[in-house]
């Protein structure tokens, strides 16, 4: 079965401060689709985050980055889907995953959220469902789980912030895999990619 998204949110802390960081992995893929389709990323204060339309394979479909606090992610994502009549099922969120090694995104449907407070807000705003997919996008785990808050805020060292360009790279190609094919290719291709 070929895509039904219709939106695709990079999730992310607002603001120069935050830009750089490994909690900010899921914009840093929107803005990479708005750059591959020549789009401009435009605050749109009626949703809460910057937003674009761009077009793949003949299907429109939305880009938001919430210009919210990460754990106030929903506020805007409910906001857009609510407007424009979105199916939770039709949303793809990327973010960060600490449980992911560098290098290393996947293709999610469901599931447990962990820490993530971003995901979790978005979980309760769109009435307490996990049926919308999520690109888990791997930033490592600092080994110590009272490190976390301090590790998502920081940003990536170089040779770790390489990996996951190269691998936001490749989800990019995976997305419109997706949007060309179907999710069990696009899924196949991005989950045995690694950047070593």
């Amino acid at each position: 079965m070929t895509s039904q998204i219709k939106l695709i949110v990079g999730l992310a802390n607002p603001g120069a401060l935050y830009s750089g960081t490994r909690h900010n992995t899921g914009a840093w893929y929107v803005e990479f689709l708005a750059q591959r389709y020549n789009a401009t990323l435009q605050e749109n204060r009626k949703f809460f985050g910057y937003t674009s339309r761009i077009s793949i394979d003949n299907k429109n479909l939305r880009l938001l980055i919430p210009t919210t606090f990460m754990n106030h992610s929903g506020t805007s994502v409910f906001a857009m889907a609510k407007f424009f009549r979105i199916m939770n099922e039709e949303i793809l969120v990327a973010h960060d995953d600490i449980n992911l090694p560098v290098g290393i995104a996947k293709f999610k449907n469901n599931g447990h959220y962990g820490s993530h407070n971003g995901l979790k807000d978005i979980n309760i705003k769109l009435g307490q469902t996990s049926n919308f997919h999520r690109l888990s996008i791997g930033v490592g785990h600092p080994g110590d789980r009272n490190k976390v808050v301090k590790f998502v805020l920081d940003p990536p060292l170089k040779e770790e912030k390489q990996k996951i360009i190269d691998v936001i790279h490749e989800a990019t190609v995976c997305t419109e895999l997706w949007f060309k094919h179907t999710y069990l290719e696009a899924m196949n291709r991005l989950h045995n990619f690694q950047v070593i």
